[in-house]
């Protein structure tokens, strides 16, 4: 085992969430580094000293006092707005009358700024969920660069498991998966390794066959690859730079694509 290979396993032996076969080769290789031996100290001590400490603080009440005192008195009553929000009853009152082409071509409408909201409402999700599992104890659920222990694992656990390919000879370094919920339910994440960085490909069954073609998006810092294939819909999320991950996602792909 590198230095590499033990660096995230570090923080799952510190939690205590590693199995005893992985725990053990942690425990082996950090016997005989003392740069690993270290930064397990230092994560523990962090850890106990976290514990010990009072990160509750209650603000004193002159202080509420001062920022209520700074607000403006309330004067909604007295204000016009300069242009009415119609309300939703309104809208469809205004499709019904009008004619049947504007009635088409309005829901037409709606519809794609429905899909495109909800597409980013998505991803900013995805996004919400990479930063969660950055957190100590929180990347994987399952610890194997094993295709063949990672995939099983997710078996019972969701309707479709994901595919899990092993990209290690392409420089991306599978180190396990886990269970994460996206827009209100469970959904399957790979997770990988290029260099420090770490890449979760979050997969979810789609009612959709019909194959898109990737996209790269750029939320909060993060680039995320999207697209679908075959009844499942993928994004990857990392920090790494756009390129990066576009390889990433086409050596999937190009894995994907020889295996079916």
């Amino acid at each position: 085992m590198t230095c590499d290979d033990a660096e995230i396993l570090i923080h799952a032996l510190a939690d205590g969430e590693l199995d005893a076969g992985h725990a053990r080769e942690v425990e082996a290789h950090i016997a005989a580094c003392p740069r690993c031996a270290a930064e397990l100290t230092a994560i523990r001590q962090m850890k106990q000293a976290l514990a010990g400490a009072d990160l509750i603080t209650k603000a004193p009440a002159a202080l509420r006092q001062r920022i209520e005192a700074a607000l403006p008195a309330a004067a909604a009553a007295s204000i016009t707005p300069l242009v009415a929000v119609p309300s939703r009853r309104t809208l469809l009152k205004g499709f019904a009358m009008g004619s049947a082409v504007s009635a088409l071509a309005a829901t037409g409408l709606v519809a794609i700024v429905l899909r495109n909201d909800d597409q980013q409402r998505i991803e900013a999700e995805i996004v919400s969920a990479h930063l969660r599992s950055l957190q100590a104890g929180h990347l994987t659920d399952v610890i194997s660069t094993d295709q063949h222990t990672v995939k099983p694992w997710f078996n019972g656990k969701l309707d479709v498991a994901p595919p899990v390919i092993d990209l290690t000879a392409q420089g991306f370094t599978l180190i396990g998966g886990r269970l994460d919920y996206v827009d209100a339910r469970p959904i399957g994440a790979v997770v990988y390794r290029r260099r420090q960085h770490v890449i979760n490909l979050f997969v979810a069954q789609t009612s959709s066959t019909a194959r898109r073609a990737s996209r790269l998006d750029t939320i909060q810092g993060f680039n995320i690859r999207s697209w679908r294939d075959r009844g499942l819909s993928y994004w990857a999320v990392s920090d790494i730079n756009p390129d990066e991950l576009n390889e990433f996602g086409e050596r999937f792909e190009r894995t994907m694509g020889g295996s079916g």
